[in-house]
């Protein structure tokens, strides 16, 4: 029963009725790209966002410096990041950016947990984070989200409950 379950919330996932599912499923499912609210001049896709990433673009379309953040290696968002953005697992990202530096680009920052990519972006100008869309607050905007593909045994933390204030 549960397997009909979530097969059918995928579905609704799939064509945007996302609202439908399970908080915790649908935040956990779901990573949501972050800038400042006063977002870079970029039309942001899969392809521009693997490229900022990848440091192959460094400025937006009015010439701001971009910043993209990274959380730490081994993190399961960012792996989940590495194979649905950059197309690549952790040795051939480690053997990109071995290169890169013998050409004087550095990888992004590294970030030590999602609350501090929410914070960092929204205080950096031209900053790009990744977290999960349920950890996104009113201080940051979201350019973009993913729909990350289930895996047995590659399952996303799942996030906090959130309660709102009086």
């Amino acid at each position: 029963m549960r397997g009909r379950i979530r097969q059918w919330l995928e579905r609704l996932a799939m064509g945007g009725l996302l609202a439908f599912a399970p908080a915790s499923w649908a935040a956990s499912s779901q990573m949501a790209i972050i800038t400042a609210p006063d977002a870079p001049q970029l039309t942001f896709n899969q392809d521009t966002l693997r490229n900022v990433y990848l440091k192959r673009i460094f400025v937006d379309d009015h010439g701001r410096r971009l910043t993209p953040v990274n959380l730490p290696s081994g993190d399961s968002l960012r792996d989940a990041f590495a194979h649905a953005i950059l197309h690549m697992d952790g040795v051939q990202l480690q053997d990109y950016w071995n290169k890169q530096y013998f050409q004087g680009v550095s990888p992004p920052y590294v970030l030590a947990s999602p609350d501090a990519v929410v914070q960092f972006v929204a205080k950096t100008p031209g900053a790009i984070g990744y977290v999960a869309a349920c950890q996104v607050d009113a201080s940051v905007r979201v350019v973009m989200t993913i729909t990350l593909p289930s895996k047995p045994g590659n399952e996303l933390p799942a996030c906090p409950e959130r309660h709102a204030s009086p």
